[in-house]
């Protein structure tokens, strides 16, 4: 027999076999030999009580029956003929990836081209922006095999269950090389170590059955033939034919976003979400969450999530990294972006997240206003300009740049003092490589994003005893947490409304937010791709 038993645990319970199966025969009341096995299927931390933290986990217990191990997926992507339909996808993170793998699935080749470098070569591009300062646009946090999710911490945790199939993604992930822990744990993660063995025994798999996976090969042109897309040219002059065009450029491909408009492809405005990352001593986090002078060594590093309502704007936390580190995320010379990542252990000393505030097509119209620029809009009224948020995204990116004083230097303050409006007269020691240069924020942050800002600090010190302080250290800007710009699709074909063959997809169309998001969009656009003829 075998039964889904819940189980509330202490943590260090929860990591012992033996005491595991001892609740179980308990629970099911038969001896204890009689629990041949159990395996995990959900698992997560409670740690709403201030005198215990609480292990809530379910496992399939096997009583009186031979223990069979999780039944993995196991997924069979067949050798394509010569003859097999083409379509070409341009980007190379987890939704082309994921939007490839279906493609192969369903006996269509797929044909990436990705602008970056493969997976292992991008660490040098990495390396270079953290010691010098020095900024490749087509290699760096955001570009390059895996896309941006690669080496910013490999979250797993998505609420878009509608979207798509989850388990499979994670399943997949599982088949390609992600720990177990990925099937069960509420909140799953890979760790930015990791990821890189599993992007690339994706591609090898991708090219093991035909596909084509082509590096350093940026879009320059979409060929446009009677009204239909027959094809992409690249920036070293090659041309690509397909029947079909799947875009899964990621959310800070802005050249991609002006070639688009340039090509009179319909693009548009879409809101997004900007403001700084903030990193505490993960002691404080640990101390604060788990309501202990010293976290348990069987418990995890603490994270939270936190929201807020400012004069009906609101902020919120995103991409909280325990054990983390805040890392330097520019696509360009001449901007401050900042984005945080975790290894798989999140062992380092420091927690961060981002605390971004909502961004409006008005905010932006209001913004340039005070800070005329006619040579980004040309004779189009700002607020029709389809442009609009990514400039204004990277006008704040370029004030960073410049209050930093260079190198990536990222301008900061202490929390408490930036909700006082005092310059620090010293900053913390930190996780950001390139280093940190103390600047009153107000002066680099619109108005309406530092009070929101400000406004949300402190109901969030209010909420987290402890979390106001001057221990953290506020850097900006956070500023990609997803794409300012969408490109418009069919809600039922999938497809942009002037070509029936052009597929927008995931981060950086507007239709995905973080990995699990943007693989099922991929799969999504696949399957729907494959069932129409061009």
């Amino acid at each position: 027999m075998q039964k889904e038993i819940v189980l509330k645990l202490k943590p260090a319970e929860a990591l012992d076999d033996t005491v595991i199966k001892t609740y179980l025969s308990n629970a099911s009341a038969v001896p204890f030999s009689s629990i041949t096995g159990f395996y995990k299927t959900k698992q997560s931390i409670d740690a709403r009580s201030r005198s215990q933290v609480w292990i809530n986990l379910t496992v399939r217990a096997f009583i009186n029956e031979p223990f069979v191990e999780r039944q993995a997926l196991a997924i069979h992507f067949p050798t394509l003929s010569a003859s097999a339909r083409k379509v070409i996808i341009v980007g190379a993170g987890p939704a082309g990836l994921f939007a490839a793998l279906q493609l192969i699935e369903l006996g269509i080749q797929p044909i990436i081209l990705e602008r970056g470098k493969d997976v292992r070569a991008r660490r040098r591009d990495l390396a270079a922006m953290n010691k010098a300062g020095i900024v490749n646009p087509e290699s760096n946090y955001c570009f390059g095999e895996g896309g941006a999710g690669t080496y910013s911490d490999g979250k797993l945790y998505t609420r878009s269950s509608k979207r798509g199939d989850i388990n499979r993604i994670l399943q997949l992930l599982h088949q390609f090389g992600a720990d177990e822990t990925v099937l069960y744990e509420a909140h799953p993660h890979i760790g930015t170590n990791k990821l890189p063995h599993i992007i690339t025994a994706i591609r090898q798999q991708i090219l093991d059955s035909g596909g084509q996976f082509l590096f350093e090969k940026k879009l320059s042109k979409l060929i446009l033939e009677n009204g239909h897309i027959t094809g992409v040219q690249t920036a070293d002059g090659d041309q690509f034919v397909g029947e079909a065009v799947i875009l899964a450029t990621g959310h800070s491909a802005r050249d991609v976003f002006e070639l688009l408009h340039v090509q009179s492809i319909l693009v548009e405005s879409k809101p997004f979400a900007l403001g700084v990352r903030i990193e505490h001593p993960q002691s404080l986090i640990d101390s604060i969450q788990y309501h202990c002078s010293t976290r348990d060594a069987n418990l995890p590093p603490a994270s939270y999530g936190l929201v807020e309502q400012v004069q009906e704007r609101g902020v919120f936390s995103f991409c909280m990294c325990p054990g983390g580190i805040i890392a330097p995320a520019a696509t360009n010379p001449g901007e401050v972006v900042v984005n945080g990542w975790s290894p798989s252990k999140r062992n380092n000393p420091y927690a961060n997240s981002g605390m971004v505030v909502q961004i409006m097509v008005e905010d932006a119209v209001r913004f340039f206003k005070k800070n005329p620029q006619p040579n980004l809009f040309g004779t189009t009224d700002p607020a029709k300009h389809p442009l609009l948020l990514m400039y204004f995204q990277a006008a704040i990116e370029k004030a960073c740049f410049i209050a930093g004083g260079g190198k990536l230097v990222a301008p900061a303050q202490r929390m408490a003092d930036f909700v006082n409006k005092k310059e620090s007269t010293d900053l913390p020691n930190n996780s950001y490589l390139p280093g940190i240069h103390s600047v009153a924020l107000d002066s680099v942050l619109p108005a309406f994003v530092y009070n929101s800002l400000q406004g949300g600090f402190k109901a969030f010190g209010k909420k987290m005893h402890g979390y106001l302080t001057n221990d953290a250290v506020v850097v900006a800007t956070e500023s990609r947490t997803s794409s300012p710009v969408r490109i418009p699709r069919d809600a039922v074909t999938l497809a942009h409304p002037q070509f029936p063959n052009l597929y927008p997809c995931g981060e950086g169309a507007g239709y995905a937010g973080g990995i699990v998001s943007a693989a099922m969009d991929g799969e999504k656009i696949a399957k729907t791709l494959a069932m129409t003829k061009h």
